[in-house]
């Protein structure tokens, strides 16, 4: 499944009212451990189909990060029904992201 870019303008419709789970990568062209991260939720949104993937550029949403208290990236955050159900800080291993979208 293709990676959701996501913005202030689409944020509901893609995060908020999506029937599955959403992982959302907050991130930075210009950071490093996003780099890291980034190649590791293409390849979870290549594998999995329970789950909806999508990515918030701080730089260019930053009302986004201000909402959710995005203070460090990479941040990765799971939304279910609406609601932030788990996050995370910092480069994270696939497992670790695999994690995040158990039971959710």
């Amino acid at each position: 499944m293709a990676i959701v870019t996501v913005t202030k303008e689409n944020f509901e419709r893609e995060v908020l009212q999506a029937e599955k789970p959403v992982m959302v990568d907050f991130w930075a062209a210009w950071c490093g451990p996003c780099r890291m991260l980034s190649p590791i939720v293409d390849q979870l949104a290549e594998e999995r189909t329970d789950a909806v993937f999508g990515k918030v550029n701080v730089d260019e949403q930053p009302e986004l990060a201000a909402q959710f208290g995005v203070m460090s990236i990479p941040t990765v955050i799971v939304f279910r029904n609406g609601k932030v159900v788990r996050q995370t800080v910092g480069a994270q291993p696939k497992a670790a992201l695999e994690k995040l979208l158990e039971n959710v």
